[in-house]
């Protein structure tokens, strides 16, 4: 089950950067919850689908430096970049902390902090 859940991430986050935001919601939960630490939380694929929408005007770019799976949690170090409004491209450095439940990803708490 680890590995399967290694593998739905890596595949959800591989839709993210193709731009697919509907394959990648289908590898979440309907009732999944976003919890942006010190920021937001979303609830609901739909909840998720408008962030997608209204955040990533393209493609963001992901770099994973470290995958660790244990039970029903998935960790992912790394970097994104995500392109504002105004078409310039910003860096944050993220520790996602994903919670799998039914081989879905159902509960995400993201700690995201900007690159100097």
């Amino acid at each position: 089950m680890i590995e399967n859940n290694k593998e739905i991430l890596t595949k959800a986050n591989a839709a993210v950067s193709d731009g697919d935001y509907e394959r990648f919601l289908s590898f979440s939960a309907d009732d999944v919850v976003w919890t942006f630490i010190g920021e937001e939380t979303l609830e609901g694929k739909e909840a998720v689908r408008q962030y997608m929408l209204r955040t990533y005007l393209e493609p963001p770019k992901f770099k994973i430096d470290n995958l660790i799976a244990e039970g029903d949690f998935v960790t992912a170090v790394g970097e994104i970049s995500i392109k504002d409004k105004d078409g310039k491209t910003n860096h944050y450095l993220y520790c996602d902390f994903w919670r799998f439940s039914g081989g879905k990803m159902a509960e995400l708490k993201a700690f995201v902090v900007k690159k100097e």
